[in-house]
C-alpha cells in the first residue's frame, strides 16, 4: 500500500486489511449509502500513510480511510463541539484519541485505528457527527 506508482483496487485494499477487511468494506459502503459520499482512491500524505480512500461530500473531505495489515485507520477532523457531542457515548479507546487529537483551530484531527467491531461502532458515531 506504500507504492505510489501502483494504485490498488478497492478489493485489493480490502484484502490487505485481512481480518478487518469486512469492516473496511462495510465502513466505505455505509458512508456512501448513508451520507452520499463519493469515494476515490488517494495517496495524499506520502509513504507514512500510503494508499487510502477519500470520502467527499460536495468537494468537502469527510475522511480518509487507509488500509493497513489486519486493520485500517480513519483520519478525520472534527470541531471541539462535535467531539464533545459523542464523548460520553464512546469507549475509553476512542476517548483516548479525542483527548490526544492533533489540534487544528477549534477542534482537531484524529487518526483512529480500527481493529475490532467496537472500534468500528465508535467511528460510525464520530463520522455520523461529521457527515450530518
Amino acid at each position: 500500500m506504500l507504492d505510489k506508482q501502483n494504485e490498488p483496487t478497492i478489493a485489493e485494499m480490502t484484502a490487505y486489511c485481512g481480518e478487518n477487511g469486512e469492516l473496511f468494506a462495510l465502513l466505505n459502503e455505509w458512508l456512501a449509502q448513508t451520507y452520499g459520499t463519493v469515494q476515490k482512491p488517494t495517496f495524499p500524505y506520502g509513504n507514512h500513510y500510503g494508499w487510502g480512500i477519500a470520502h467527499r461530500k460536495k468537494q468537502k473531505l469527510m475522511c480518509n480511510i487507509f488500509a493497513e495489515k489486519n486493520a485500517f485507520t480513519v483520519m478525520m477532523r472534527l470541531s471541539e463541539k462535535q467531539f464533545q457531542s459523542v464523548y460520553e457515548q464512546v469507549q475509553a479507546y476512542t476517548r483516548e484519541y479525542i483527548d490526544n487529537q492533533y489540534a487544528c483551530g477549534d477542534g482537531g484531527w484524529i487518526h483512529y485505528r480500527i481493529t475490532c467491531r467496537e472500534h468500528f461502532d465508535d467511528i460510525q458515531k464520530l463520522l455520523a457527527v461529521k457527515c450530518s
